[in-house]
């Protein structure tokens, strides 16, 4: 009996760290190349295809349960801009202008790298994107060894990358627009604004309204996804008493993002063949310039930028924290995983050779990322 108490204390344990949702979502990325190289490789393909209420499962779970991970996001980008460490323009120059040049510097290296190659030009928005589950990951595994200021600093930068990357797939990844859904769904929105101004603190017709609203988006042509955020931004934060809905909606969500909707997004999207590649689709101007982006331009882009904004008295350096630390940072700012795999499968929809090139591409710069700058804060530590 004791055995089996310690047992389940030690899971509870596991899944309250900050390191779970990241060890999780390694794991069925694991699981997934794993059987996509194994005789179950069919059936799993079999699977992500099967038609279910007029989807597949791939696209319920890439337009469907996606669309709760962009909620969240959005309900976490009101709380930091409204309460939270970006709610100063003070606060705001320093993370907006390193995750700005942190996408910036990548979508320019994959460019450089892509010029020759016309049809490629398309996924430039890959590399710009940071995994803030497997950053900030790596940073709970390393303890008190990296400073409170840096996770600050990190997060405040993968919030407004996130924020970036939402504006980027609406005005680069949205295809034909179908004018009447876009209006009901609009319609919708003007509803919950109203909800809002009027007092309205329960959640059940935020989200009842929230369905009708991913369904117009759904069927507008706009990506879906971001119906999650437009209803996020809606969502009452401030209130007279108790816990504001918004901070009820963003604890509610977080466990079933972090455990179930990430994870079942990597297991569909992150399976990639190996047999009969060749080494020259690895070294193909596709992968190679969003392993670039992600490794080097991430690390570029928002270590030079917060480097001279500190230097010329514009921001203050992160408290307690090194040089050799913030460039630590920078390189974890690289691993790209959940959000470059959404935009690559945007930008090369219906192309599997293509989306297989940028598997490569965002595995390979992520991994780079990901070991270097925990070698890096690990060793600056000391």
């Amino acid at each position: 009996m004791g055995g089996r108490r310690r047992a389940l204390t030690a899971i509870r344990r596991f899944f309250a760290g900050d390191a779970a949702g990241a060890i999780v979502l390694l794991a069925a990325t694991i699981a997934a190349l794993l059987v996509a190289n194994s005789p179950l490789a069919p059936a799993y393909v079999a699977t992500l295809h099967h038609a279910v209420g007029g989807m597949s499962v791939e696209h319920w779970i890439n337009d469907g349960a996606m669309a709760l991970f962009f909620l969240l996001i959005g309900l976490e980008v009101k709380s930091e801009f409204v309460s939270g460490h970006l709610s100063t323009w003070g606060e705001r120059i320093l993370p907006g202008t390193a995750a700005l040049a942190g996408m910036i510097v990548p979508a320019c290296l994959y460019l450089l790298v892509n010029m020759g190659t016309p049809a490629n030009l398309r996924g430039w928005a890959i590399p710009a994107a940071t995994d803030i589950a497997f950053a900030l990951g790596i940073l709970a595994l390393l303890g008190a060894r990296v400073p409170t200021s840096l996770k600050v600093l990190l997060t405040a930068i993968a919030v407004i990358d996130d924020l970036l990357a939402i504006l980027v797939i609406a005005l680069f990844y949205t295809g034909h627009i179908a004018l009447l859904p876009l209006l009901a769904a609009g319609a919708g929105l003007g509803v919950l604004i109203i909800l809002n101004l009027s007092g309205v603190r329960s959640l059940l017709p935020y989200l009842l309204i929230g369905v009708g609203i991913w369904y117009g988006v759904l069927l507008s042509g706009v990506h879906a996804t971001l119906a999650g955020v437009a209803v996020a931004l809606t969502i009452p934060l401030r209130t007279g008493g108790g816990q504001p809905p918004l901070k009820r909606l963003e604890h509610a969500l977080q466990p079933w993002s972090s455990f179930l909707i990430v994870p079942a997004f990597g297991f569909a999207n992150a399976g990639i063949a190996f047999g009969g590649m060749a080494a020259a689709d690895v070294i193909a101007p596709l992968p190679v310039g969003i392993m670039l982006g992600l490794f080097l331009g991430k690390q570029i882009g928002i270590f030079a930028t917060i480097r001279g904004l500190v230097t010329v008295g514009l921001a203050a350096a992160p408290k307690g924290a090194s040089w050799a630390q913030v460039y630590g940072m920078a390189v974890l700012c690289g691993i790209g995983f959940t959000m470059s795999l959404f935009i690559g499968g945007l930008a090369f929809a219906g192309a599997p050779p293509a989306m297989d090139s940028v598997k490569i591409g965002v595995f390979a710069g992520s991994i780079l990322s990901g070991i270097a700058g925990w070698i890096l804060l690990r060793r600056s530590a000391r």
